[in-house]
């Protein structure tokens, strides 16, 4: 294993060549050069030995001899030096003179262990592969440095790994299994609860618009699109299509893309300044002269023209078939979409019907217009549904008990409900030198950004209690 990791390629810009030994300590490369780390396919043996390059960045403008190594990851994006230059572990490497390490995920961005993203190739895409990867290097770091870093850094160096949403599990998930290699991890709305059937996820939305005063008129909107989406008139679709200005879509496929667009602004931070929900969805709502239809159809039409998007990308946007059988490489939403089939569901649903609760995206968002597609894309090996229980007890249970992470999410997180603190109160029991904290007012990994004049003062109290803890983690 450690004649794999250390064979090392490094790239700069364009060019990929092996990296040449850095004269003195000065010379930092800039944290945009491009650093490989070979890797096997299966960590575990079943790719009968072939390796693959993964990619990571290094930001060592503020590392001094002794100081700790903050490694993150974006995952399910591609790297880029704002993960190392421009987030909340940038400033605490700043404070304890550390280095900063972001790893691309395999099959995001370059770092492809197979030729495609067909279901042969991405049966490779395991929890325990991705925690693997992410081990091999954080271990090399410690035991070879030299190996892995542009200028010289201590041996066995103290490793604290972060991430904001999926790559917030990914960051629990490797203080968990790996405590040997990560003395701490920074787990910003971290998903780690899956639910098959999340229509949570659309109720979180509906507390903030409650919040803002729209609910209840935004949800009238939703039923009234529905009576047309449901009434199998294709005269009447035709017509609510032009009315919204979006593709002709199936009804279901319609429906889909409404709700995409309408809730796109609930990731949004909110600010002392600015809150996107209110001044992008809600605002149309105010409106006395409009009807809620009216209202809806302004939000819709506000969203696409401000994202400049083309009947082109809407369409990509909204037709859940698109792209069966299109197996090449940097599809970001075909892996995203393959880890929901085979990992946590996390299907994003309108509330059954009979549950009693308001509805913030068609009913036609149901738990077959996701699935009918998982095999479509992958193959019949991907059982439908996918055993979301047997994830919980694995991978959730896993954080129980688990020493040194700290847990953020924003009250008004469309995500709150997968998080360990979901609405109705934290899910996780204590554990030493670990912290839950709910950031009011806040909404998706807001604590990991930079700090900020207009941040909410709840989401500075929340980077304090994390550096706070950090620095225990540090002296211990």
């Amino acid at each position: 294993m450690m004649q794999i990791l250390s064979v090392l390629l490094f790239a700069a810009t364009a060019a990929v060549a092996r990296c040449a030994t850095v004269r003195d300590a000065s010379e930092i490369p800039a944290s945009t050069t491009q650093y490989w780390i070979t890797q096997p396919v299966d960590h575990f043996g079943g790719s009968s030995g072939k390796t693959w390059q993964q990619q990571y960045l290094v930001n060592a403008t503020y590392y001094r001899p002794g100081g700790p190594i903050f490694v993150s990851t974006p995952g399910e994006s591609p790297i880029s030096a704002k993960y190392t230059d421009g987030s909340h572990f940038t400033t605490l490497a700043q404070r304890t003179n550390g280095l900063l390490v972001t790893v691309e995920h395999r099959f995001f961005g370059a770092s492809n262990p197979m030729p495609d993203l067909s279901g042969a190739s991405l049966q490779f895409l395991t929890i325990e592969n991705v925690l693997a990867d992410f081990a091999a290097l954080v271990k090399a770091a410690k035991q070879a440095p030299a190996t892995i870093f542009p200028i010289p850094v201590a041996a066995n160096s103290r490793v604290i790994f972060g991430g904001g949403s999926y790559a917030g599990n990914v960051a629990a998930w490797m203080r968990a299994k790996y405590p040997q290699l990560v003395l701490g991890a920074w787990a910003s709305s971290a998903i780690v609860y899956g639910r098959l059937q999340n229509y949570q996820f659309d109720q979180s939305f509906g507390r903030h618009l409650e919040a803002l005063g729209c609910a209840q008129a935004f949800a009238q909107a939703v039923r009234e699109v529905d009576s047309v989406l449901l009434s199998k008139n294709a005269a009447s679709l035709a017509s609510l299509q032009a009315r919204f200005g979006i593709p002709a879509l199936s009804p279901s496929d319609s429906a889909g893309l409404l709700s995409g667009l309408t809730t796109a602004y609930s990731m949004a931070p909110v600010s002392t300044t600015a809150d996107y929900v209110d001044s992008n969805v809600c605002l149309h709502f105010r409106n006395a002269s409009s009807t809620p239809m009216d209202s809806y159809v302004a939000a819709v039409r506000a969203a696409v023209q401000q994202a400049g998007m083309t009947q082109q990308q809407l369409v990509q946007m909204g037709n859940s078939s698109l792209g069966i059988n299109n197996y090449a490489l940097g599809q970001v939403g075909r892996v995203w979409y393959y880890m929901g089939c085979s990992w946590f569901g996390n299907w994003q649903i309108a509330p059954p019907l009979g549950a009693g609760l308001s509805r913030y995206r068609s009913q036609l968002v149901d738990m077959a217009y996701f699935q009918t597609n998982c095999q479509k894309k992958f193959g019949s090996q991907i059982p439908v549904p996918v055993d979301v229980a047997a994830y919980n007890r694995k991978w959730f249970n896993a954080l129980s008990g688990v020493s040194n992470v700290y847990y953020t999410g924003g009250s008004l997180d469309i995500w709150r409900d997968s998080t360990v603190s979901p609405s109705y109160g934290d899910i996780l029991p204590p554990a030493h030198g670990s912290a839950i904290v709910v950031i009011d007012g806040a909404t998706h990994v807001q604590d990991l950004s930079l700090n900020s004049p207009s941040d909410l003062a709840s989401v500075q109290r929340a980077r304090s209690t994390g550096d706070a803890l950090v620095s225990q983690w540090l002296s211990m």
